[in-house]
């Protein structure tokens, strides 16, 4: 390992939390998002042993409310969302670019300590009894009937918001303003164009949900007659609001996980990226669309039948560019020469979760299948297949694929596919049962259900087991390799991106020298392979 790179410049605290270099600060983010990520999982846990059997034997129905949304304010708003742009965004954009840092590296580091005080004042609403609304704080029963921590929670949520805002406005200005010298809008990596417009999601949807949460908070404290009808308020416009901001955020939470994809197809297949200028407008195009689809979760709540059938037809319409980009990444892989190591093994995980995800999100688009689903366990499965099998999957390729970058070592790679391995299998035995139960009319929210369905819930909670073990292994051979590990050569997968033309792990300013980008993005071809160094 070199002598001199950002991890061995200072060993003082003071040095760590006072950085502002991006990737200390993306090491930060890191270690927060392992904390939120182990608590909202065992949330998870204990749901899932509650549910083995059909009666109540763990936790009452009161602690069962207060666990499941604890299970998802915690893995929405503190890990799904920030964990790609704060983490593998943080410590790679710059990298990707040609720059020395970000654009605003005090505003990066204020966006960390942001994080953690919303963080922190969630936490202390959960330890001080917690919260029943579930993740939504749907009115008027956060606003009226509620007697938990909901405002508390909420104050948790709207303060980290601030963070996940000045996190994009600063990848937004630092890919205008610090590419380096011809690094063109189409010589860019795909990954920056999806972490460019889950920025721009991020800067413009992310203020209405702060507006919702304080327009909740004044009709609980105040009396103020905003979504209580009884008192001149409108019933529909908390959902109007809360999922203006939400139905996006689900594209704030998944786009991001494409662009690892691609970076990691393309490697792993030794081939440029299929269609790049479609894959990468089709980044923008979700971001934009996905703002006019949030109507589709509020089928069933009374809103005009004209506006549903609107809804549902532009919920078809999103999914056309998501359809474009599984197609480019199974073109990409055709004929191509492909390496099975473990990044790729998530990369194609997440290629097949991800159409199960998004084929089974059309039927929920369509009116009369989501009046028979709504609020049952097909949309618990939907939503986990987007978010855990295609987000966190994503995650954890990218985080094997940079490790070696992150850290200057190597990691087992038997160990490493194991675990990829064990992940896919977990997870699907997780949450494909929950589709068949959904299917079958099992509610969810429930503690109690009729005993005809504890088969599916018993493989499900059996599932849960594994993926809980399979998550839990990268902490033990990622942590090993981090201080034991083999040391990494500047380009392990012998790839084309700026990134990799620096030393594992990089130096403070990430290049002795400006790199000049000469040619296009993924050039796998004879001459780069023969000259792996030159940017």
């Amino acid at each position: 390992m070199s002598e001199k790179n950002y991890l061995t410049t200072d060993f003082t605290l003071r040095s760590w939390f006072l950085t502002t270099d991006h990737k200390r600060i993306a090491i930060l983010y890191f270690a927060s998002l392992i904390f939120f990520f182990f608590i909202g999982g065992a949330a998870a846990t204990a749901i899932r042993i509650e549910l083995a059997t059909p009666q109540a034997d763990l936790v009452s129905s009161d602690v069962y409310n207060r666990l499941f949304t604890m299970h998802g304010i915690i893995m929405v708003w503190f890990f799904l969302i920030p964990s790609i742009p704060n983490t593998l965004g943080n410590f790679i954009v710059p990298l990707m670019i040609g720059a020395r840092d970000l654009a605003f590296p005090r505003l990066n580091l204020i966006s960390w300590y942001i994080f953690m005080l919303g963080g922190c004042i969630t936490l202390f609403a959960i330890l001080a009894g917690g919260v029943d609304t579930g993740w939504t704080f749907y009115t008027p029963f956060s606003t009226l009937y509620s007697n938990s921590y909901v405002i508390v929670a909420a104050a948790g949520v709207f303060i980290a918001g601030f963070s996940s805002i000045l996190t994009g406005l600063n990848f937004i200005v630092t890919i205008h303003r610090l590419r380096a010298p011809g690094l063109t809008w189409y010589r860019l990596p795909l990954f920056l164009w999806s972490l460019y417009a889950t920025s721009v999601i991020l800067v413009l949807a992310t203020p209405v949900l702060a507006i919702t949460l304080l327009l909740m908070a004044t009709e609980r404290f105040f009396g103020v007659g905003i979504f209580d009808p009884r008192i001149g308020g409108d019933p529909l416009l908390f959902q109007h609001l809360f999922w203006f901001y939400s139905h996006p955020a689900v594209y704030i939470m998944i786009l991001p996980g494409m662009g690892v994809i691609n970076e990691l197809v393309s490697c792993f297949s030794r081939k440029e990226v299929f269609g790049y200028k479609f894959v990468a407008w089709c980044s923008l195009a979700i971001a934009a669309v996905g703002f006019l689809v949030w109507g589709h979760h509020m089928f069933v709540s009374g809103q005009s039948l004209v506006a549903s059938l609107v809804f549902s037809f532009m919920s078809f319409i999103v999914a056309v560019p998501s359809a474009i980009k599984v197609f480019n990444w199974t073109a990409t892989l055709h004929k191509g020469s492909i390496h099975f190591d473990a990044p790729m093994l998530y990369a194609l995980a997440f290629i097949g979760l991800f159409t199960i995800g998004g084929l089974t999100g059309l039927f929920l688009a369509c009116l009369a299948f989501d009046v028979h689903a709504t609020d049952t366990y097909f949309v618990v499965a939907h939503f986990h297949y987007i978010m855990v099998g295609g987000m966190v999957t994503a995650y954890f390729g990218g985080l094997h694929y940079w490790w070696p970058k992150i850290t200057g070592r190597l990691y087992s790679e038997y160990w490493a596919r194991t675990a990829a391995m064990l992940i896919f299998f977990g997870f699907n035995l997780t949450f494909f049962p929950q589709f068949i139960l959904g299917a079958e009319g099992m509610p969810r929210r429930y503690h109690v259900y009729p005993p005809e369905f504890q088969l599916w819930n018993v493989l499900s909670s059996g599932g849960a087991a594994i993926l809980a073990v399979a998550y839990l292994m990268p902490l033990f051979y990622l942590g090993y390799s981090a201080f034991f590990g083999k040391r990494a050569p500047p380009n392990p997968w012998n790839a084309p991106g700026l990134e990799w033309q620096t030393s594992s792990p990089p130096p403070e300013f990430n290049f002795e020298t400006q790199p000049v980008v000469t040619r296009e993005p993924y050039q796998y071809n004879e001459r780069f392979e023969a000259e792996p160094q030159n940017a």
